[in-house]
């Protein structure tokens, strides 16, 4: 079963120095049909002016990933933290028991494009932490590449959940093949592009959450870009 989140659905707010669109609910936006998919609760793209941003703040208990599509986004936090995140750059924050920070764009001209990702971790009160890795366009060229998972390997960051985040970068026609594990469930979110799974066909910034599938096919009908979370 392919349940389709279309982007024109989402909850969106333009609040002149930052555009956001909510898969699921979030802050002034709140919709009891979509509060999340199994452990991902926050899937939200966001694109923020020149020299503006999100002044420092507090999260705790969650697993936190951020995705630079465009731009670069400066990240401070309260471990001692920061750096500018760059197109093709993974983040993972383990707020766990506390952790403060900030995310700015590190331009004056140039605007800032990103996704920001939470999932539930599979306990409360776990130790503060982070990881950043930077992935190449060879990297993920055609090929599913596993860039988080609670038994990380191969480079991949290391999440407080039993899930596994893949992200692809495809060629017009290109198809890449994912094997769903009894019991297991998929979200796929596509950053760029347009592509069909299974047959259904999913634009830029659509998602869609799956169950009762064994196999997935995704086929891009564009160059495309898409997120696939293997979740329990």
């Amino acid at each position: 079963m392919i349940t389709i989140r279309r982007s024109n659905e989402r909850g969106h707010f333009n609040h002149g120095w930052l555009d956001t669109n909510h898969t699921f609910s979030f802050g002034g936006y709140h919709d009891p049909e979509h509060m999340g998919f199994r452990a991902l609760r926050v899937m939200n793209e966001d694109r923020v002016k020149p020299g503006e941003g999100f002044g420092e703040h507090g999260h705790k208990d969650m697993e936190i990933l951020s995705y630079v599509l465009e731009g670069g986004l400066e990240h401070r936090d309260s471990l001692g933290n920061g750096s500018v995140l760059r197109p093709g750059m993974f983040q993972r924050m383990t707020a766990g028991s506390g952790i403060r920070h900030s995310e700015f764009n590190a331009s004056d001209t140039e605007p800032v494009h990103f996704y920001q990702i939470w999932l539930f971790p599979e306990r409360d009160g776990l130790e503060p932490g982070y990881e950043e890795r930077a992935y190449s366009d060879e990297d993920k060229h055609n090929r599913l590449l596993l860039v988080a998972a609670r038994e990380a390997k191969n480079g991949a960051l290391t999440i407080h959940q039993d899930a596994s985040v893949y992200l692809a970068a495809l060629d017009a026609g290109a198809s890449v093949s994912h094997a769903l594990a009894e019991g297991r469930h998929a979200w796929i979110q596509v950053l760029r592009g347009s592509v069909t799974v299974n047959g259904e066909v999913l634009n830029v910034s659509d998602g869609a959450a799956i169950s009762e599938e064994t196999d997935l096919e995704i086929r891009a009908t564009e160059d495309s870009e898409v997120l696939l979370f293997d979740l329990a």
